[in-house]
C-alpha cells in the first residue's frame, strides 16, 4: 500500500477498505472478460480452498443478500434461507447484478455495493489467515483477513453450502 509505479484504479472495495484502515493486498490480473472463481485462482496463484465468490440472492420478502461462499463450492439455497430467516431464496438473474450491486458479473466485491446488504460468509473461511474474494472488478482479487472482511460488511460466518459439492456451477 506504498507507493505505486503505475496507477493503480481504486475500486469502492478498496477504498472501503482503506477508509476502515483494513489491511489488504491487491491481486491484478489480465482479464478481458467474465471467468469464474477457479480460473481466477489460476490466474492469481491464489489457493482454491481460500478464494472466496460473492454471490447475490433474493428473499421471499424481496430484500437482497450476499453470501461469500469458496469458489469450489455451491450454495445450498435451503441452508442460507434458513440462516436469512427467508421462507426461501433465490440467485438473482445474471442481467440484474448490475443494477443491484453497481458491479459487473466475475467482478461482484462483497465490499463497495451500491447499498449495504445483509452479508453472509461460509464460515470455512476462519480457517484461514486470509482470504481472496473479488476486488470489484474483473481483473482484481484482493487478499484480506475473514474477520476484517465481516467487520467491514458487517457479516457472520455461517455453514451456507451444499455438503460434498466440490464444483460450482459457473457463479461468481
Amino acid at each position: 500500500m506504498g507507493k505505486h509505479k503505475e496507477k493503480e484504479i481504486k475500486t469502492n472495495a478498496m477504498r472501503i477498505l482503506e477508509k476502515n484502515k483494513i489491511p489488504y493486498e491487491t491481486i491484478q490480473y489480465e482479464c478481458e472478460e467474465f471467468i469464474d472463481g477457479l480460473h481466477t485462482a489460476e490466474k492469481t496463484g491464489a489457493p482454491v480452498e481460500q478464494s472466496f465468490k460473492t454471490l447475490v440472492v433474493q428473499g421471499k420478502s424481496k430484500e437482497y443478500y450476499v453470501l461469500v461462499i469458496p469458489i469450489a463450492e455451491e450454495i445450498d439455497l435451503k441452508k442460507a434461507a434458513r440462516v436469512l430467516n427467508e421462507k426461501s431464496i433465490e440467485m438473482i438473474h445474471v442481467k440484474d447484478i448490475t443494477k443491484v450491486t453497481g458491479y459487473v458479473r466475475g467482478g461482484c466485491s462483497p465490499l463497495g455495493m451500491k447499498k449495504q446488504y445483509p452479508t453472509v460468509i461460509h464460515r470455512s473461511a476462519l480457517e484461514y489467515n486470509e482470504i481472496y474474494v473479488s476486488g470489484g472488478r474483473i481483473g482484481t482479487t484482493l487478499k484480506l483477513k475473514p474477520e476484517d472482511l465481516a467487520k467491514t460488511v458487517k457479516a457472520g460466518f455461517e455453514d451456507i453450502i451444499v455438503c460434498g459439492t466440490q464444483v460450482s456451477k459457473g457463479q461468481t
